[in-house]
Parts: structure tokens; C-alpha cells; sequence
């Protein structure tokens, strides 16, 4: 029961807000009482702690999967954007923004374990890149790898990329766009060109 509350809680939370799903709208989703609700969880606070760390490493070990299938660094960029935005439902209602707004302590929490999982993801995939001769040489790898990662983060803040003028899944192919750009050889922007084209087909 206790992994059927949290299934339903993140599905609910990640397209509705953390904000706005209240235990009363879970119970009745579920269609069982708060009260077996808070046999499992003692307050709505530990159910999105629960939510949001449970769904951090599901993300994780997804990562970690599509980076041991020796893709090339480009394409392992694209297969990651991919499968995070899907497993955060395109992030339809900002759930990031109302996690920092409501519950600050967990998305410090969170924001940082994000920071270390990125740090080392995106540092192994530049120096992959560099050793294949797809990304330059002289890159400070990590100057790219911290600003690749504010440059995401700063995505999900609606103050600077409203949602009614950026729709989320146009601006990250955009930045994911820019950034590598940024960074490939000749040979890498061949590559880019080739991700780019099939991923619209």
C-alpha cells in the first residue's frame, strides 16, 4: 500500500503541483481514507520528501543506465534530456517551482543531490567527448559542467522563461542546442546536425 500512495502521489504531484494536491485529493484517487494515508506517512511534508527523493533515483538509475550503453556523447545528451523529461511528465505544472515556493527544505536538499548526479554525468560525458574529438580540446570542464547545469536549472524558473511564452520541451531542445554548439569540433557539429534532424523526423 505504502508504494501504491507514493506511485499515485508523484503522479499527481508532477501534474498538478505539489501545492495543489491535497491528502484528501490523493485518498479519494486512491480511493481509500487519510487515515490509511497517515498510517504510511505522518504528514503531507514526509510524503513529498518520499515523492521527490524516490523519483530523484529512479531518474538516477536511469541515467546511470543510458550512460553504460556507450552511445556517443551527443546522442547520450539527447537520450538523457529525453528520458528525464519523461519521467518528469514535461514538468506540465511547474512542480519544481512550487517545491522551492512550499517545501524549501527539500528542494535544497534535492537541488544538490541534482548538483552532484549532473556534476558527474556531464564531466565524464565532456571528457568522453574531448577524447573522441567531438567536443574541443581546451574546454575548462569544470566551468561547462556548472554552467550547463544553471543554465537548466534556470529553465524551470517561470519568471525568467514564462510557460505561455517558452513551452518546456521547445526550450530544452533549444539550450541542450546552444550548449553543445558551444563546445563541438566540426566533427561534433556534424554529429549535432545528425541528432537534430532524426529527432524531427
Amino acid at each position: 500500500m505504502k508504494a501504491k500512495i507514493l506511485h499515485t502521489a508523484t503522479e499527481l504531484f508532477l501534474n498538478l503541483g505539489f501545492k495543489s494536491v491535497t491528502m484528501d485529493d490523493l485518498a479519494e484517487q486512491l480511493g481509500i481514507s487519510k487515515k490509511t494515508i497517515y498510517s504510511h506517512f505522518n504528514n503531507k511534508t514526509e510524503l513529498v520528501r518520499e515523492c521527490t527523493l524516490g523519483l530523484f533515483h529512479k531518474i538516477a538509475d536511469g541515467i546511470d543506465c543510458i550512460c553504460k550503453e556507450d552511445k556517443n556523447p551527443i546522442e547520450e545528451l539527447y537520450e538523457i534530456k529525453r528520458f528525464a523529461l519523461l519521467n518528469l511528465k514535461n514538468e506540465k505544472s511547474s512542480p519544481q517551482y512550487q517545491l522551492k515556493k512550499y517545501y524549501p527544505q527539500i528542494y535544497s536538499t534535492l537541488h544538490k543531490k541534482q548538483f552532484e548526479l549532473f556534476k558527474d554525468c556531464v564531466r565524464i560525458n565532456i571528457l568522453k567527448g574531448v577524447e573522441q574529438g567531438i567536443y574541443r580540446g581546451n574546454l575548462d570542464v569544470d566551468f561547462v559542467t556548472r554552467i550547463y547545469f544553471a543554465g537548466m536549472t534556470s529553465l524551470k524558473d517561470e519568471s525568467i522563461f514564462p510557460r505561455q511564452q517558452f513551452a518546456i520541451l521547445p526550450l530544452m531542445d533549444d539550450y541542450l542546442e546552444y550548449h553543445l554548439r558551444g563546445i563541438t569540433t566540426s566533427e561534433g557539429r556534424n554529429i549535432l546536425k545528425t541528432v537534430i534532424n532524426s529527432n524531427q523526423d
